[in-house]
């Protein structure tokens, strides 16, 4: 923000159900925000007995692993995000990003640890998307090899049907999901029932399962196996990877409507199902090869196997957007490059495209798929980037219970450090399976810790280069008034990252085609560290003197910029008279050369100078009409 620009505000969102009902919110909410922690039934319970001794079939191991899963539920879903995290909100909206935001913000300072945390978070995130997708549907698709009478015949086919599926879903991200996404939350709905259902089928099987509610037998679990006991953790995690969902998501539902939906149908059915799935293996040892689709009945299988691959369809749906939604925050908070971000709907909020990010989740998915092959193999690489991301969101906490909150250090230190061991015990049982296929998530996450902290760096050398090298503002006024050039009709915007120097754009103009225009606009595009802003306070803008006037837009983190709108904005409400067809938009395109004697290292140079190539065209970022731009380049060495 310039220094004399107001804040930004922004409509509250917290109350989404006024105007848009609470139930349809909180049924919409089942299917975006519960997809992944819906699906982990499929395979999680199957890969914590696997871990256990005696393969999970002894009794105290089936009530270990389902109190365990319980209590994570509680502790990690309910307990951390659900009560204290979701309080936590950035004008509505959540998620790391946002956190980040809000931290900074409560600082009053730009805190390097703080911004790394963040990018830390984002970086994980999106390891995390990459796996999501895949282990989803290809844990739903394996129920083929346990269809009645089919399962040998059809074996075969799992890898290549589970491909096609998410192929198909990659494929139909371009026209947008608006017309689909509002039968995800019924769906979804009625895949928690059955899941119940399933459970409280089972029940009777050993109605002694309900002893696993105790946290008695979760601990005993784990001493009487020791250090397998810690490896059997990173399985149990499995039951509440997604629950980050609950606080990312929030902006789009509602505190209110998300918490109902856990507390009233998600959290009850998860319950039972792992209780049931318990019952069964307690009952039938045979069953713990496959819990979960050992529990389906005969006459049910191919409706509940559809059904299944729906909802690992939906899950995989809610985490691509999501990609989606992260991308634009971090394009918006500096931390990528410019990037062609579509929108699908002109009615439904968020909805948007970004194709560089599908294509490379796509092509990610696919490897994973074939280089793991099978849900099991993947559940090894599952879970390290969501613990890390939830550690990242625990560390951040703490400034917002010290600074933003204001309440006493011990109250902060109390949060952090109960939440904290959780996250690092699972976070330590994960770190075990980089061998099995987690450094995949790891090895993704630092090259994206790399690329957004060059292009941050690199951003900020460029900054200081040019206004080093510029003349400010205010001096060149003064000399264009003792010796004015040849004036021409009409207005010219320049746009520029500081108001305080002259952009290179207006520099060059003077320079070579020696003409000034009657009126003269200095431009700059801020990001505001709440996710929208207030149309009434988006633009601030100031006279210089007669020939020029500066202008900030600002706006969130999860908006999108257009420029003709705002400008439109402008004219009515603060009398800036001018025509957008006889505007000229004058951007400066600048060319950089890598120098090993300055700025970063060599390499990071050229990573540097491969985003900027590769960067959206500002034209198509802000919207501004192409027949009305003048692009003027300059060479910068960094």
């Amino acid at each position: 923000m310039a220094g004399d620009s107001p804040e930004p505000t922004q409509h509250p969102k917290d109350d989404h159900a006024k105007g848009h009902g609470f139930l349809a919110l909180t049924v919409g909410s089942i299917g975006v925000v519960f997809g992944d922690i819906g699906t982990s039934p499929l395979y999680a319970m199957r890969e914590a007995l696997h871990h256990a001794k005696s393969g999970g079939t002894s009794d105290l191991a089936v009530l270990g692993v389902v109190s365990l899963a319980f209590w994570a539920l509680l502790i990690v879903v309910t307990l951390k995000y659900v009560v204290f995290l979701m309080k936590a909100d950035n004008k509505g909206e959540g998620g790391t990003l946002a956190l980040m935001a809000l931290a900074q913000r409560a600082l009053a300072r730009r805190s390097v640890w703080v911004f790394s945390l963040g990018v830390i978070g984002t970086a994980l995130f999106y390891g995390d998307g990459i796996i999501t997708p895949a282990i989803s549907v290809l844990s739903a698709v394996e129920g083929l090899k346990d269809a009645p009478h089919l399962g040998k015949v059809l074996s075969p086919f799992v890898l290549p049907i589970a491909a096609g599926i998410l192929i198909a879903l990659f494929m139909i991200q371009s026209r947008g999901t608006a017309s689909m996404a509002r039968y995800f939350g019924p769906l979804t709905a009625v895949w928690f029932v059955v899941l119940a259902a399933l459970g409280l089928y089972h029940l009777h099987d050993d109605l002694s399962i309900f002893r696993a509610l105790s946290p008695h037998y979760g601990v005993w679990f784990l001493i009487q196996n020791g250090f397998l006991g810690f490896i059997i953790l990173g399985s149990v995690f499995l039951t509440v990877t997604g629950a980050e969902a609950l606080y990312a998501d929030m902006g789009h539902f509602g505190k209110k409507p998300i918490r109902t939906a856990w507390l009233v149908l998600v959290l009850p059915c998860l319950t039972l199902n792992y209780l049931g799935q318990g019952a069964l293996v307690l009952h039938n040892k045979a069953a713990a090869a496959d819990p979960f689709f050992a529990m389906i009945p005969h006459f049910a299988y191919w409706p509940v196997l559809g059904l299944a691959t729906i909802a690992t369809v939906i899950a995989s749906q809610a985490v691509i957007t999501g990609a989606f939604s992260v991308t634009q925050q971090a394009v918006q908070l500096g931390l990528l490059p410019r990037m062609d971000i579509r929108r699908t709907s002109e009615t439904v909020a968020g909805q948007i495209f970004v194709p560089q990010v599908n294509t490379m989740l796509m092509i990610g998915v696919l490897v994973l798929l074939f280089a793991f092959r099978t849900s099991s193999n993947l559940a090894a690489a599952y879970g390290i980037a969501v613990t890390g991301a939830m550690f990242v969101d625990t560390l951040l906490f703490f400034v917002i219970i010290r600074h933003f909150w204001k309440r006493p250090l011990w109250q902060a230190w109390v949060a952090v450090i109960g939440f904290g061991i959780i996250d690092i015990v699972f976070l330590s049982s994960n770190l075990l399976k980089i061998p099995q296929g987690a450094w995949l998530p790891l090895v993704l996450g630092g090259l994206l810790v790399i690329i957004m902290w060059t292009w941050t760096r690199g951003t900020q050398l460029l900054a200081e280069k040019t206004r080093r090298d510029s003349v400010p503002l205010g001096d060149l006024a003064d000399i264009l008034k003792a010796r004015a050039p040849h004036r021409v009709p009409g207005t010219a915007i320049f746009l520029t990252s500081d108001l305080e120097v002259a952009p290179v754009a207006l520099m060059h103009n003077l320079k070579h085609n020696k003409v000034l225009h009657e009126k003269n606009v200095i431009l700059t595009v801020k990001t505001a560290e709440t996710p929208r802003v207030n149309p009434d306070g988006r633009i601030f803008s100031e006279s210089l003197n007669d020939d020029f006037k500066k202008v900030t837009i600002s706006y969130g983190f999860m908006e999108s910029p257009n420029l003709p709108k705002a400008l439109t904005q402008m004219r009515k409400m603060q009398g800036l008279k001018f025509d957008i067809m006889t505007t000229s938009f004058f951007l400066g395109r600048r060319s950089v050369v890598a120098s090993a004697t300055s700025g970063m290292p060599l390499w990071q140079d050229k990573i540097f100078i491969f985003l900027m190539k590769n960067a959206a065209n500002p034209t198509d970022f802000f919207r501004i009409p192409p027949g009305r731009v003048v692009e003027l380049g300059a060479q910068v060495t960094v």
